[in-house]
């Protein structure tokens, strides 16, 4: 009897180690994109795993290798990710529909714009956390406008009468986005200030007159004082022109000041780069501001409070802090109020988030699970207004046209009037 005792001591206290170790050698999977951000966290996860006792299993990948991955094991319910970075304007409607993201009812939003998070929201849940936002700006040149005695344009009257004035001298007054697909980002922003919408309770609405009138003038900034080619071109061959000094104004995502202020890449003086707000439209002043990237739960998790416990380390106010001084422009509200931040950014980046922040729309493209299709369709309207300087006579029917496409498409994806 002492014997078997002794025996049912010694088991018991094995049990009891080996239950110890299965607690510290716990894992987690987690995908990162290879973004600077996903870089940072795989500086920090040693930190986590030494506080937390949990191995964390990390993979990284292209952006479009992550979405590949990610839809390819929950498709097949074969998937083992805890915690992944997503694009929600290119996964959260598909990821939401198929209940590939696990809701975060626990987590507190309280530090983020209201406008980051409802772009994951379904049914007034909130699935995803904001990691990364990107808004719309006019990057300008502050010698040329000095020396033609001109202020920072705050409307779209004013900015047209800057790119017409400062369009001289083998420089172009004006650039933004023109190739067709790739101009219907920043083209959004114009389409909002004179009050219109690409969509509207899931249906397509930029035909209507608002809206017309929006592509007509941004055809017009552009066929008119943008560079030669400006048609073809994205935010690629925008940037160089810009760097070269070769264009005064230029309209296009924040997160592009960090490279276009390089003094490797980039010809001009830093401090005669300047950075505003979008100027106000006829009807309204709100620039996109989006969600570039964020951090979801996989909704098959096999431990979602481990899951939770590292997006909320992976998500802090501390890592929003390192990821502005990488120069990172993180979602949380904080890291923009924080005055080692303030001391050290830019002030018109400060600004330009604060308003955006306020006022800017989560969206800046059709927020549609064919989007891509959506985008070529947009894009033909876009050209047409370019090659035209906004008087093609063809705009409101070839508008009328593509609008219908788009709804064509909304209804195939069980998508149109719906939310």
């Amino acid at each position: 009897m002492k014997r078997f005792m002794v025996l049912f001591l010694t088991a018991g206290l094995f049990a009891a180690v080996l239950s110890g170790c299965a607690k510290k050698s716990q894992e987690i999977r987690v995908l990162l994109a290879n973004h600077p951000y996903g870089e940072l966290l795989k500086t920090a996860i040693p930190e986590y795993e030494k506080q937390s006792g949990r191995r964390v299993i990390v993979e990284s990948l292209q952006e479009g290798q992550l979405t590949q991955k990610l839809t390819t094991e929950f498709a097949t319910n074969s998937s083992t990710v805890d915690v992944f970075m997503t694009r929600p304007l290119q996964e959260t409607l598909l990821f939401n529909k198929n209940s590939w993201y696990a809701p975060l009812d626990a987590y507190d939003f309280s530090d983020y714009p209201v406008n980051t998070v409802d772009i994951g929201r379904k049914e007034g849940i909130p699935y995803i956390v904001p990691l990364v936002t990107e808004w719309q700006v006019l990057y300008y040149r502050k010698d040329l406008f000095q020396r033609a005695g001109l202020a920072v344009p705050v409307n779209f009257a004013e900015l047209e009468n800057a790119a017409r004035i400062l369009n001289a001298n083998n420089i172009a007054g004006f650039g933004s986005r023109g190739a067709g697909a790739a101009a219907v980002t920043q083209m959004s922003s114009y389409v909002y200030n004179y009050g219109g919408r690409y969509l509207d309770g899931n249906v397509a609405v930029f035909d209507r007159p608002e809206a017309v009138e929006a592509i007509r003038y941004y055809g017009r900034l552009l066929g008119s004082y943008g560079p030669q080619g400006i048609s073809s071109m994205s935010w690629e061959g925008l940037m160089p022109v810009f760097q070269a000094g070769r264009l005064a104004m230029w309209t296009d995502a924040s997160v592009f000041y960090g490279q276009i202020i390089d003094p490797a890449k980039t010809q001009i003086p830093p401090e005669n780069i300047g950075v505003a707000k979008l100027p106000a439209g006829p009807k309204a002043d709100s620039p996109f501001i989006v969600v570039s990237w964020a951090m979801g739960i996989s909704g098959k998790s096999k431990d979602p409070a481990a899951a939770l416990e590292f997006l909320t380390w992976a998500t802090s106010k501390e890592l929003a802090l390192k990821g502005m001084a990488a120069n990172i422009t993180m979602a949380r509200n904080s890291a923009w109020t924080d005055p080692q931040v303030q001391a050290t950014m830019n002030p018109g980046l400060i600004e330009t988030q604060a308003h955006a922040a306020q006022n800017g729309y989560p969206y800046d493209r059709p927020f549609m699970s064919s989007v891509v299709q959506a985008r070529d369709l947009i894009g033909e309207v876009i050209i047409e207004s370019i090659n035209s300087r906004g008087a093609s006579p063809r705009l409101p029917a070839l508008t009328a046209e593509k609008a219908a496409a788009v709804n064509e498409l909304l209804k195939a994806d069980g998508e149109y009037g719906a939310r």
